[in-house]
């Protein structure tokens, strides 16, 4: 995500209370793709130099820059590897801005956690990969045919990844509840972002692939969710499916305002997706 100077999100701010997003920009199917976009999620830590690189044009643009780590960003690597490798960005990032390089942009690596927006809009953003639950009947499909199996390495599973889900999860509840408690009376908006997709809406899905038996390789139904049923919870921004969209759903009982699920991904070079949009905001 970005918040620039009058506005990233990996899924970002373009005017001061704005929010531009993008996401699943899948730069390293692309020899150029760093070059290319303007604003993109950076993938592949195999790249780190390109990415590295690419950070530095986007926080020369942006106030801040919020990363959520995706799946691709682990391949050919481990969770743990990634992560340091983006940490170890984010520590460089802040040691320049404290050495006086005030053109430089804060870089946020949002891997359960917490982003407020400067300014009285009492907004907070909450982010986290949050992966996504893979059901017992349907472990076999996904452990052939996900990728990431393939991919990541250090063992990484099916029952790693669902660890890794309710580890998320759980943060993320605590978070919102935390913040959505009538005695935070100075957080009045909670944003959130994840890169697996937190709804089995099917307006959320790709309709070619509302029936596969790896549906759930792409989203988890999170309605019943304290993160999701929150009343200060306006928006939730999430990637990885490769399908665009951008609608509300209906929160439980009615006492929460509907919610809206928005994303907005470029897909891969060689596929893209419909409806990807360089300069959406929130």
């Amino acid at each position: 995500m970005g918040e620039a100077d009058s506005s990233r999100a990996s899924q970002t701010l373009e005017l001061a209370d704005s929010l531009e997003g993008a996401s699943d920009e899948n730069a390293e199917g692309d020899a150029t793709g760093y070059e290319r976009y303007g604003i993109a999620k950076p993938i592949l830590l195999s790249h780190k130099a390109d990415l590295a690189a690419f950070l530095e044009r986007q926080l020369r643009q942006f106030q801040a820059v919020l990363l959520v780590p995706g799946n691709h960003e682990a391949y050919h690597s481990t969770w743990p590897r990634t992560l340091d490798i983006l940490r170890s960005l984010e520590e460089d990032v802040n040691a320049r801005r404290a050495a006086g390089d005030a053109a430089l942009g804060e870089l946020v690596v949002l891997d359960r956690g917490a982003y407020r927006l400067p300014g009285p809009s009492g907004t907070v953003i909450l982010g986290c990969s949050l992966f996504l639950y893979v059901p017992p009947e349907r472990a076999v499909a996904a452990s052939m045919g996900m990728s990431d199996f393939y991919q990541i390495g250090d063992g990484w599973d099916v029952p790693a990844h669902n660890r890794a889900h309710a580890r998320d999860l759980a943060w993320l509840n605590e978070a919102v509840v935390t913040l959505d408690d009538h005695r935070s009376n100075d957080v009045r908006t909670i944003l959130i972002v994840t890169h697996w997709c937190p709804s089995l809406d099917g307006r959320a899905r790709d309709p070619q692939h509302t029936s596969d038996a790896l549906t759930s390789a792409f989203a988890t139904d999170l309605s019943n969710e304290a993160c999701f049923r929150a009343p200060k919870v306006k928006a939730w921004g999430f990637g990885h499916t490769h399908h665009n969209c951008d609608f509300v759903v209906e929160r439980g009982d009615g006492s929460a305002a509907p919610l809206r699920l928005v994303t907005n991904q470029r897909g891969y070079y060689f596929s893209q997706a419909a409806g990807y949009d360089n300069d959406k905001t929130l």
